[in-house]
């Protein structure tokens, strides 16, 4: 059985529809509806026993299933250099945010200092995803021991007009007041942001149980009509 048949024996249908309607760009055509634990299962047992060269390679993928498997297969890689190569492949691929946020290689907690120039570069790529994904890592590894202030400049210094971009700015921005107030504070009093991710940074982190009440009252007085 291939792997595309054996993610269509795994098949639900009425998740297919209830999924499908959360994925822009999507249609049930090029959904197969497989539950996420299962594709993960799925792709520990391949690493495992299977031979994955082939399904890696055959970009672009068919179904937003195979590019779920695809992220969950990196995910669990344990050589950092074969998972730099594979994002490498994989990212100008990824078209969608759930592919791109659930993309997270564990690998990368034991190699913080190399991965850190990779994701500048993936900040600075065209490509909307990559640069989602290069901010989600930013947001993950480096805004508690390894966080450096200067960080929070290469999240401010994206210009873009692209929604999952922004929305992973001001994810980051939110996090970053819960975790690193004092540092990331000056980003809105100083108005570095546009004016959207600005207000967006600011309703996330008041949705926040991480911020106190008087920061959430201080943030609400930083909001911006313009």
């Amino acid at each position: 059985m291939t792997i595309q048949e054996t993610l269509f024996s795994m098949q639900d249908v009425k998740y297919r529809d209830f999924q499908v309607k959360l994925i822009p760009g999507y249609t049930p055509e090029r959904m197969i509806g497989v539950r996420t634990p299962q594709l993960r299962s799925f792709a520990k047992q391949l690493l495992k026993e299977g031979d994955i060269s082939a399904f890696l390679l055959e970009l672009p993928h068919q179904y937003f299933d195979e590019n779920q498997l695809h992220a969950f297969l990196i995910s669990e890689m344990k050589d950092f250099e074969k998972v730099l190569a594979e994002l490498e492949t994989f990212l100008p691929y990824v078209d969608n945010w759930a592919t791109c946020d659930q993309l997270s290689p564990k690998v990368f907690k034991k190699h913080t200092a190399e991965l850190i120039d990779e994701i500048q570069c993936w900040i600075a790529s065209k490509h909307t995803y990559t640069v989602r994904f290069g901010i989600g890592m930013l947001m993950q590894h480096y805004l508690d021991a390894n966080f450096k202030p200067e960080y929070l400049d290469w999240v401010t210094a994206v210009q873009s007009e692209e929604y999952y971009i922004n929305m992973m700015r001001a994810w980051y921005f939110a996090t970053a007041l819960a975790k690193q107030y004092e540092a990331a504070i000056p980003v809105l009093e100083q108005k570095l942001l546009d004016l959207w991710t600005h207000n967006k940074t600011i309703q996330k982190a008041r949705e926040s149980y991480r911020i106190t009440e008087e920061q959430k009252a201080y943030l609400k007085s930083l909001k911006r009509m313009k």
